[in-house]
C-alpha cells in the first residue's frame, strides 16, 4: 500500500467515524418534533447527547485538515465547488451549537421554542447535506482540465443525490434513536422505540432505492461497493428485529450499518476522490490531487503517534457518561 492509498483510507476511516458519532447526534436533533411533548422531554434528548456532541464534530474538523494536508487540490476544488452547500451546512452547525448555549437561558416559552427549532435544522440540514455531497463525489460533477468545478449549485441536485441525502437524514435519525435507546427510561424512551420501527421500513426502502440509482449512475461500478450497500441494508434489517429487545445490540447494528454504507460510497469513489461528469481524464484522484511524498510521510508520523491518544480520551469520555439519564438529570440544556 502506498501513501496516497494509506491516506485515502485513512480519510475515509475518519469521515465513517465521524458519521458513526455525529450521526446520533444529529439523529436525536431531528427526533425532537417526533417524540418529545414537553419541554422537560426536549431538554432529555439534549442532555443525552449533550456530553459528546462537541468532541464528535472534532473528527470533522480532523478529516478536513487532514484533506487540506494530503489531498490539497481535492479540498480546493470540494470546497469551491459545494462552496453554497457547505456554507448553509456551515450556518446549521454553528445555530445547533449555539442552541445548546443559549436555551437554558431563559425560561420565556418563545425563545425555549426558537432554540429547539434551531437545534432541529441544525440537526437535520447537516444529515440531508451530507448525503447529498457524498453522492456526488461519486456521480461525478463538472470538474475541467485546471481541477476546477465549473458547474453551478442546481447541478448537485440530482435524483440520486436527493434520495441518497433521503438516506443519511434518516439513518442519522433512526441511529440517533438506537442511541437514545440507552440513555432513557420511561414514556419518552417508548415513544423513541416506537419511532425507531416506523423508521426501520422507510430507511431500508430508500436507502435500496438511492443505492441501486447510485449503481445506475455510477460508470463502471465496483462490485465490492455493491455488496457493501447490501451487507448494510441486511444490517439494517436485523436492527429493526431488535429495536425493542436489546438496546444495546440495536445501537451496535445501526452503528455497523453506517459505517458499511460510508465504505460502500468511499469504495466506489477509489482511486478517485472527486469524479469529473465532462471527462474521465479529469477526474482528481489520489495520486493527481496529492502532496508530495514527503508531507504524506511527515503526517503519517504524526497521525499515528497522536491518534491513539485521541481514541483513548474519547473511549474514556463515554465509558464516564455511560449511564442512562434519571428524570432529573445533572446537565441542562
Amino acid at each position: 500500500m502506498d501513501l496516497n492509498t494509506l491516506w485515502f483510507l485513512l480519510l475515509s476511516v475518519l469521515f465513517a467515524g465521524f458519521f458513526l458519532l455525529e450521526g446520533f447526534d444529529y439523529g436525536a436533533g431531528i427526533l425532537v418534533p417526533l417524540v418529545t411533548r414537553s419541554d422537560h422531554d426536549r431538554r432529555m434528548l439534549m442532555n443525552a447527547i449533550g456530553p459528546f456532541w462537541d468532541a464528535n464534530e472534532v473528527w470533522l474538523i480532523t478529516a478536513g485538515g487532514a484533506m487540506f494536508a494530503a489531498f490539497p487540490d481535492w479540498y480546493a476544488t470540494l470546497f469551491s465547488g459545494f462552496y453554497l452547500p457547505l456554507l448553509l451546512m456551515l450556518l446549521a452547525l454553528i445555530l445547533r451549537g449555539v442552541a445548546f448555549e443559549f436555551r437554558s437561558k431563559s425560561e420565556h416559552r418563545l425563545w425555549r421554542t426558537t432554540w429547539d427549532a434551531a437545534f432541529f435544522i441544525g440537526s437535520l440540514l447537516p444529515s440531508l447535506l451530507w448525503g447529498v455531497a457524498l453522492a456526488n463525489l461519486v456521480i461525478g460533477v463538472p470538474i475541467d482540465a485546471s481541477m476546477t468545478y465549473v458547474g453551478g449549485f442546481w447541478n448537485l441536485l440530482s435524483p440520486a443525490a436527493i434520495l441518497t441525502g433521503l438516506t443519511s437524514t434518516l439513518l442519522f435519525a433512526l441511529h440517533g434513536a438506537a442511541f437514545l435507546g440507552l440513555k432513557l427510561e420511561g414514556e419518552l424512551l417508548v415513544r423513541v422505540q416506537r419511532t425507531s420501527q416506523r423508521l426501520i421500513p422507510a430507511t431500508i426502502v430508500v436507502a435500496g432505492l438511492a443505492m441501486y440509482w447510485l449503481s445506475q449512475t455510477i460508470s463502471g461500478s465496483s462490485p465490492a461497493a455493491v455488496a457493501l450497500s447490501a451487507i448494510a441494508l441486511l444490517i439494517l434489517l436485523a436492527a429493526g428485529l431488535l429495536t425493542r429487545q436489546k438496546a444495546g445490540w440495536t445501537f451496535l447494528l445501526t452503528s455497523a450499518s453506517v459505517v458499511t454504507l460510508a465504505a460502500a460510497l468511499f469504495t466506489a469513489l477509489y482511486p478517485n476522490v472527486m469524479v469529473s461528469s465532462l471527462s474521465a481524464a479529469w477526474n482528481l484522484t489520489i495520486y493527481n490531487s496529492a502532496s508530495s511524498d514527503y508531507t504524506l510521510k511527515v503526517m503519517s508520523v504524526v497521525a499515528l503517534s497522536v491518534l491513539p491518544l485521541v481514541l483513548l480520551y474519547q473511549g474514556w469520555s463515554y465509558h464516564i457518561f455511560r449511564k442512562r439519564l434519571g428524570d432529573k438529570p445533572p446537565l441542562e440544556y
